[in-house]
């Protein structure tokens, strides 16, 4: 008797079944629509470039091939290009979730004197800036062009991020608990690194994926603030290569007599870019599931406590 009852279920309404057809195929519609682009870029970079060119519908790699990738490693720089990318990333996202974490604690504690008007200066800075001119001023006066410090520091803190620190601990750090904490003779640094900081996982993970994925994607500080090839990030050294091989693949097949030879040279550009964004792409994308059940939370949190 009881396993009778175990395996009824209750019959769905017909227009509730209809409703639930159509949002798995609306959502199913979606999910093609965003990961087939992604999809083709892969599948593109690995094509022979006649079948790039030529617009059909990619579903596999038609004649394998590493053209693409081997133009671009076949740049010493590209590896010089890694490092320093990795190096600002990792530099930049330690600085950063470490000064955004202990501003949006001491931000969310209601005994910070002039909490409002400070909050309210940084909120400013959101809106109103000073401009790329007067910020290279201060940067060239600071003695900061051309260092990798520069890459390092600039950026690293964003006020948006605070306010979400701030907004998640507000929430989810009972006032409660610090004066339990107080009592039992637990200071302010002790009481931040023992309770908060394990209590903010979530939030702590939105704010390193955040500035990582900022680092690793600049380009337009190095731009700004770099001379020296040497100190450039990746995303610098693989602009270069796509303008290069642009500009050479036009150039050679203008002076081509073979009309053959010079369209495969014009469509290599296009397996060039194609590879470039995988290589640019692919590292922070293997980072974000990793930490993927954090994000969510910690984004739905501080985005809706505003």
């Amino acid at each position: 008797m009881k396993t009778k009852r175990a395996n009824r279920r209750i019959k769905q309404a017909w227009d509730d079944s209809i409703f639930d057809i159509c949002c798995n195929l609306f959502l199913t519609l979606f999910v093609i629509i965003v990961f087939y682009p992604i999809y083709f870029v892969v599948v593109a970079s690995f094509t022979e470039p006649t079948y790039v060119n030529s617009g059909a519908l990619l579903l596999y790699p038609k004649e394998f091939t590493l053209s693409g990738y081997k133009a671009i490693f076949a740049e010493e720089r590209v590896w010089s290009g890694y490092f320093n990318t990795i190096l600002y990333t990792l530099g930049g996202t330690v600085a950063g979730t470490a000064a955004v974490v202990m501003a949006g604690y001491a931000f969310s504690r209601k005994d910070l004197p002039g909490a409002g008007l400070l909050m309210k200066l940084y909120v400013f800075t959101m809106y109103f800036g000073g401009g790329t001119i007067p910020l290279f001023l201060v940067v060239r006066r600071l003695g900061l062009v051309d260092t990798r410090a520069i890459m390092i520091l600039l950026g690293c803190v964003s006020t948006y991020n605070i306010i979400v620190v701030r907004s998640f601990m507000q929430s989810n750090i009972p006032e409660e608990l610090y004066d339990a904490a107080i009592i039992d003779g637990c200071g302010q640094g002790k009481f931040f690194l023992k309770v908060v900081l394990p209590l903010s996982k979530a939030v702590v993970s939105v704010i390193v994926m955040y500035i990582a994925v900022g680092y690793w994607n600049s380009y337009f500080n190095a731009m700004i603030f770099l001379t020296d090839a040497g100190k450039y990030p990746l995303q610098m050294y693989l602009r270069e290569i796509l303008l290069i091989s642009s500009i050479s693949a036009t150039n050679n097949a203008q002076m081509i007599s073979d009309p053959e030879y010079a369209r495969y040279m014009q469509t290599m550009a296009q397996v060039v870019k194609y590879s470039i964004i995988v290589v640019s792409t692919a590292p922070i994308i293997c980072v974000y599931p990793f930490i993927q059940k954090y994000f969510v939370k910690g984004v739905m949190i501080g985005s809706v406590k505003g």
